[in-house]
């Protein structure tokens, strides 16, 4: 992912956001933000800074899914804070994030182009994809948008298919591969190393005990995406430094733990860090979690699991 240093604007909903500069708009989930999504998001940029406009990506929180069938159980690739972090190092100007809600899904397709698009947004341009539908009940499509583009004076720039297909398609594989492990393949499709967010807790400090502290982190949104279960290689920015380590993700059923924990052991660090938030970017699954017959079996492994990390992480730089 290119990094670009900007200031973005978060707006909690629609009604909140305000500038008097023109704005070119996109409409998306961008859940992820993967490649497929950076060649949009690229391109809303370019437009913008042609045009000397504001750049601004509205999306919604729920995802619209989990409001209008209540019996998704999907699961998200990014919090809203890691989606934000992602988009600022791409350039954008402002993100809005609105509360989805059966009430918004009913606004007219003309409601929805004039009261937000037009009055709220200060709209020049909107790019999106061919087959975007809007609207209640999703009525009305790109044709619709361009002729409320000449009445409401807007231009309109349509997504091609290809792009399109090429986002759903990594988005597919991308869920695909963290739900089997397979990292590699993920953060190819991703542009960039997966990454898990969430709060210092105190856990059952069994990994100091046997000489492998780690850090026990909480990840507070139930809809966050979380790898299968094993043994992975991380890094993450601690106290002005890359520090890498090695992160289980399961059950600890060694000792006979019940509830899914995530624990990380850094290979060359050593502070307190209890109570704070951490970002963690997960690089490569090493193996499977497993149950030894006793701790030094487990001490032996772990042992094992940090000198094959060592050798991952040299090869790789």
């Amino acid at each position: 992912m290119q990094k670009i240093i900007a200031v973005l604007n978060l707006f909690p909903s629609i009604s909140e956001f305000n500038s008097t500069k023109k704005t070119i708009v996109t409409i998306g989930t961008f859940d992820g933000v993967h490649i497929g999504h950076q060649k949009i998001i690229e391109k809303l940029i370019l437009e913008t800074k042609k045009a000397d406009c504001e750049s601004l990506i509205l999306t919604f929180f729920p995802h619209p899914r989990m409001v209008l069938n209540g019996s998704s159980s999907i699961k998200l690739l990014n919090t809203i804070n890691e989606k934000s972090s992602l988009l600022e190092k791409m350039g954008l100007d402002n993100l809005v994030v609105h509360p989805f809600d059966k009430k918004f899904s009913n606004l007219s397709a003309e409601e929805f182009v004039k009261t937000i698009l037009v009055d709220s947004f200060n709209l020049k341009k909107i790019i999106i994809g061919y087959d975007h539908r809007f609207g209640n009940n999703r009525s009305a499509n790109i044709d619709d948008l361009i002729s409320f583009g000449k009445k409401y004076d807007f231009e309109v720039e349509q997504i091609s298919a290809q792009e399109i297909d090429s986002v759903s398609v990594s988005s597919t594989k991308i869920r695909d591969a963290i739900t089997d492990g397979n990292m590699i393949i993920a953060n190819e499709f991703l542009g960039y190393d997966y990454i898990l967010s969430g709060k210092i807790i105190t856990g059952k400090q069994l990994g100091r005990t046997i000489g492998f502290p780690t850090a026990n982190i909480k990840i507070e949104e139930n809809y966050k995406l979380i790898p299968k279960n094993g043994v992975y290689i991380v890094k993450s920015h601690l106290q002005e430094k890359t520090v890498f380590g090695i992160m289980n993700i399961g059950l600890n059923p060694t000792v006979n733990g019940e509830d899914l924990s995530i624990e990380v052991h850094f290979l060359d660090f050593d502070a307190d860090l209890y109570n704070k938030n951490i970002t963690v970017s997960v690089i490569a699954r090493i193996r499977d979690e497993q149950k030894f017959t006793s701790i030094d079996l487990l001490k032996a492994q772990i042992q094992e699991d940090k000198n094959y990390a060592i050798s991952f992480i040299k090869k790789r730089a």
